[in-house]
């Protein structure tokens, strides 16, 4: 079979992209990967919140295609299901599904005031209220997994699904200089040591090109 190839857009602003990468990274699969440039239409349009569909990142894996974030990360737990993507246990199993699908479809108002940027930094930046009511509630979630699991990661010893869903909010967390208790902090700063992390964000600091739109300026 032929090495898969993941299909993803920007490293610096692709946050969606950064979910597929990740989970394939956590999973172990061994893949390359085939980059949109960000200012491609359809890729300008996904990531500007604007696009009726999600079709990047994709998974060509043999003769199996399979893209949106969580197809893919569903497929990566049945392919690699040693890889702890999602929880043994069952009742883990679907609080996890939850909360990625919550980050799946919810907190459009946090993403579309706090787009995903890794090069940027903006000291103090204002939050609006809605956008603020959305980092609220993950702030919530994370309190809850780490306290119901026990940490490091959302549910248990090693990143997995729900971790590799909600990093995107990590790097815009720190990008947009979120105010957050220490236990959130924490839990920032171990996804943000994770070797893959690093990995990513290092390839994003390297990128030439920059989407005006997505450069908030205040």
């Amino acid at each position: 079979m032929a090495k898969p190839v993941l299909t993803i857009s920007s490293k610096n602003y692709g946050a969606w992209a950064l979910r597929g990468w990740l989970m394939c990274r956590l999973a172990g699969l061994d893949f390359s990967e085939k980059i949109i440039p960000p200012d491609d239409p359809a890729m300008k349009a996904e990531m500007l919140l604007l696009s009726s569909s999600m079709l990047v990142p994709s998974l060509q894996h043999g003769s199996v295609k399979v893209w949106d974030t969580l197809a893919i990360g569903e497929y990566l737990n049945e392919i690699k299901p040693k890889s702890g993507l999602l929880p043994a246990d069952i009742q883990a199993r679907a609080h996890c599904r939850a909360i990625c699908g919550e980050m799946h479809s919810g907190f459009a108002s946090m993403r579309g005031a706090l787009p995903m940027n890794i090069k940027a930094r903006f000291r103090g930046f204002k939050i609006w209220s809605r956008a603020q009511a959305d980092i609220d509630r993950i702030v919530a979630i994370w309190r809850e997994c780490l306290k119901t699991y026990g940490g490091p990661f959302l549910f248990g010893k090693q990143p997995g699904m729900a971790d590799a869903m909600y990093a995107p909010v990590v790097t815009r967390f720190l990008s947009y200089d979120v105010p957050l208790d220490s236990v959130c902090a924490a839990y920032c700063k171990r996804v943000m040591d994770l070797p893959a992390m690093q990995e990513w964000v290092a390839a994003a600091k390297d990128e030439p090109e920059e989407i005006d739109e997505l450069d908030a300026e205040f």
